[in-house]
């Protein structure tokens, strides 16, 4: 799953007809002053501040301002920017038009492994969280939408009456055509509030959505946001780029301070061999894996990043038994960054460790192999060798 941060999905959800304020992100103050030249809305109505930031209990660490004029605003975007919370900075801050209710909601439709569990209450905001008891349920099989009867049976069940339950009902549709579109894995409003003009508006938005999906959006340009309490590095926002536009699936996040470089082949294989090296007293420099028979080029590119690595000492190129990944074709392009890297002295004193099997792995594993010749210290082994032996090995020579 990949998160997307308050503005962008905000802009998914008006996209498919949801009413949300007027918002700018903004990186900078000089981007916001000039930004409050040109837009009205900034210059008439109370705003909202807000750290736009993958982190929760903003509001409790001070990084929500509410009910702010323009000076205000100014002033509470200069202080949030670049303001440190241990691992992460604050890079971006989210200014919205404040919208005046009375009444706070809640919806949300999540994945499950049956369809989509679509949910509503009467309660929103923090008020959810101690009435979750409150909150209603509909079921929706996989391939199915919700029908305009089992909405307004939920919103009525939910406590929603009148026009309001009409509109909830209509909400929830549009809330759930943005998810089944978007390829969502979740989508939260908290709160959806009834604004003094009685229309129901998203004043936020969680939304997870499937990465591995982004080459059927041409519209998400959008980056996503880091799960790890910074910002992507560059190296990992450029193969997650690759990642987006190939069949199949390359990864990359890097670790600071470790010595053990991972390029695994599988999920599965990724994690096994990780656990493997941190269960020996290993650390490692990065998480990595290729799957899913990617391109050689991409597979390139990843083994570029990981040869760049700061103070490796070992490569793992691990990898079970293949179904259809071609060995042959994928290490062509690990070998061909591996010539790259060496070329530009980036591997000196690095030992390289290899166990794989697969379609073509008779001729993958000589090519690997060949690698000897050309002054790499490369340790190559096939199927029959099991897949921790060569993490032991690496161990063995720290």
């Amino acid at each position: 799953m990949a998160k997307v941060l308050e503005g962008p999905g905000m802009g998914l959800l008006r996209k498919w007809g949801i009413s949300t304020p007027n918002y700018v992100v903004v990186t900078s103050s000089e981007e916001f002053d000039q930004l409050s030249q040109v837009n009205d809305w900034l210059q008439k109505s109370k705003l909202v501040v807000k750290a736009h930031e993958a982190l929760g209990s903003r509001f409790k660490l001070g990084l929500v301002k509410v009910g702010l004029d323009l000076t205000a605003a100014k002033a509470a975007v200069r202080e949030m920017l670049g303001k440190k919370l241990e691992t992460l900075t604050i890079r971006e801050v989210i200014v919205s038009e404040a919208v005046d209710h009375k009444e706070e909601f809640y919806a949300s439709a999540k994945s499950t492994r049956d369809g989509v569990d679509l949910m509503v209450a009467t309660c929103g905001g923090i008020e959810v969280e101690s009435n979750w008891d409150k909150v209603k349920h509909l079921s929706i099989e996989i391939g199915e939408a919700p029908t305009d009867s089992a909405l307004s049976s939920l919103v009525k069940d939910a406590g929603f009456s009148g026009e309001t339950a009409a509109k909830m009902a209509e909400f929830l549709k549009k809330m759930f055509t943005c998810f089944d579109n978007e390829d969502a894995q979740y989508v939260e409003v908290n709160p959806v509030v009834l604004s003094g003009k009685g229309e129901l508006v998203a004043l936020d938005a969680v939304t997870l959505l499937d990465g591995d999906a982004k080459f059927r959006h041409k519209d998400w340009t959008f980056p996503f946001a880091a799960e790890f309490g910074r910002a992507y590095t560059k190296n990992e926002e450029e193969v997650m780029a690759v990642d987006a536009k190939v069949k199949g699936s390359v990864k990359l996040i890097e670790i600071p301070g470790g010595n053990i470089a991972m390029l695994p082949a599988g999920g599965g294989a990724s994690v096994y061999y990780s656990d493997a090296v941190v269960a020996r007293g290993g650390k490692l420099a990065n998480y990595a894996e290729y799957s899913g028979d990617p391109p050689d080029w991409a597979v390139e590119v990843l083994t570029e990043k990981v040869c760049s690595l700061p103070g490796i000492k070992h490569i793992i190129v691990g990898g079970a038994i293949a179904n259809f990944t071609d060995v042959k074709k994928t290490f062509g392009g690990i070998i061909n960054a591996f010539r790259k890297a060496k070329n530009e002295g980036k591997l000196q004193g690095v030992k390289i460790w290899v166990r794989r099997g697969g379609p073509n792995e008779l001729q993958g594993l000589a090519a690997m192999r060949a690698l000897q010749d050309e002054g790499f210290d490369i340790h190559v082994f096939d199927r029959k060798t099991p897949l921790t032996d060569i993490v032991d090995m690496a161990m063995a020579t720290k």
